[in-house]
């Protein structure tokens, strides 16, 4: 890595460690409880269908960000990234009904996909050597984040201040990084795809049935954390009877589990391929949430937080991403934004029907999602030999 890219890195990273706080922040019991209230609306899982939105808003804007990011350079990119999730967490904060959320949560699917564009293709470039560990970086950052949720929501819960002022800290802290990047080193892109469009990049790329199942990958493994991410906590409680005052630990373990995986993995695919990992750790996750579904109780809530937040949020989209960029290395950009438009459409669509459904029947989804997951997987490790073979032809 060359030096003069370090500031770059860290400002890229810190990013995500802001998103990681506004991505897990509509997940939080407690934060749904408060903004229900502030809505005037009567049921928590309302608060689940302003988090699709979220996805909404990457739906929006993928199509473009992607191309972005390739012709005009990571630097616009990340800026309008960092402005757009300003006004998403400010509008969160002081939103007085629904519509007013909703209309910011779109904003921050839009700032979330401007970031995604230009953060890893620029993080994989810039750590060439190491790119699924480059882009491993980024969910070690939203994890510590989501580790460090329940100190801040402690911390504002013991003292005078509202809960709100989470996301206004989050839009603060990231509008002060989105000033340091106009400044940093940002990588340029890939110059041969300057000069194509969306769909021209797209008409060049000579996709194959495996590389469409790896960019159908990007949904299934979004769905297995998601659905656990804003829907478990009202499980647990629910269900399971995890007393209020203690539900949000599960986001914990949750965090702790996926910070674990992202250190082990990081060592595993220096010597294994990274595409492995696609298909043993959904593979865990299917196991886990059987379990969950089954059992119901406190404890194995606790435990399949830690191992949901391990084996599906410890990198699976990740190295997802990783595996299509290295295969499509002249438009990053753009096959980024397949990779997280499968992502988002997934975003949207689960959490928007998750919204209506009782957190078990969320559950009982979360595992024939997550089974789909594993067989598209297996499939494309079977054929992923000639896919990179293709590639470097």
């Amino acid at each position: 890595m060359d030096k003069k890219y370090l500031p770059s890195v860290v400002i890229l990273y810190l990013n995500y460690f802001i998103h990681g706080i506004g991505c897990s922040l509509l997940s939080q019991q407690v934060v749904k409880e408060m903004l229900a209230a502030q809505w005037g609306v009567g049921d928590v899982m309302t608060v689940t269908a302003v988090a699709a939105a979220l996805g909404l808003g990457r739906l929006i804007s993928l199509p473009f960000a992607g191309p972005l990011s390739d012709k005009l350079g990571r630097r616009i990119s990340v800026l309008i990234g960092a402005a757009s999730y300003v006004i998403f967490f400010i509008g969160i904060a002081f939103s007085p009904n629904i519509q007013v959320a909703y209309v910011a949560a779109v904003l921050g699917g839009i700032a979330n996909s401007f970031l995604d564009t230009a953060t890893y293709p620029a993080v994989t470039e810039i750590i060439y050597k190491f790119t699924g560990i480059a882009t491993m970086g980024i969910k070690f950052f939203i994890s510590i984040a989501q580790l460090l949720m329940p100190f801040f929501l402690g911390v504002a819960a013991g003292t005078s201040l509202s809960y709100a002022a989470l996301p206004v800290a989050g839009g603060i802290a990231i509008g002060i990084l989105g000033v340091l990047a106009i400044f940093a080193p940002m990588p340029a892109g890939n110059a041969a795809a300057k000069s194509e469009s969306f769909i021209s990049s797209l008409k060049n790329a000579n996709f194959s049935v495996e590389s469409i199942a790896l960019i159908l990958i990007g949904f299934t493994s979004t769905a297995t954390f998601q659905l656990w991410l804003n829907c478990a906590q009202t499980f647990g409680k629910e269900i399971a009877g995890i007393p209020s005052e203690s539900v949000s630990m599960m986001q914990t373990y949750y965090s702790a589990g996926t910070m674990v995986a992202l250190v082990v993995t990081s060592l595993l695919i220096t010597k294994f391929k990274q595409v492995r990992f696609l298909v043993i750790y959904p593979a865990i996750s299917v196991v886990m949430l059987v379990l969950v579904y089954l059992v119901k109780t406190p404890m194995i809530c606790f435990v399949g937080a830690f191992v949901i937040g391990y084996a599906a949020a410890g990198g699976v989209l990740q190295m997802a991403t990783a595996t299509v960029n290295d295969l499509f290395p002249n438009i990053k950009g753009t096959i980024t934004s397949l990779v997280m438009i499968a992502s988002s459409l997934c975003n949207y669509t689960i959490l928007s029907a998750a919204a209506k459904m009782s957190s078990m029947q969320v559950i009982m989804m979360n595992i024939v999602i997550t089974v789909i997951g594993v067989l598209l997987a297996v499939f494309v490790n079977v054929r992923y030999g000639s896919l990179l073979a293709k590639t470097e032809q």
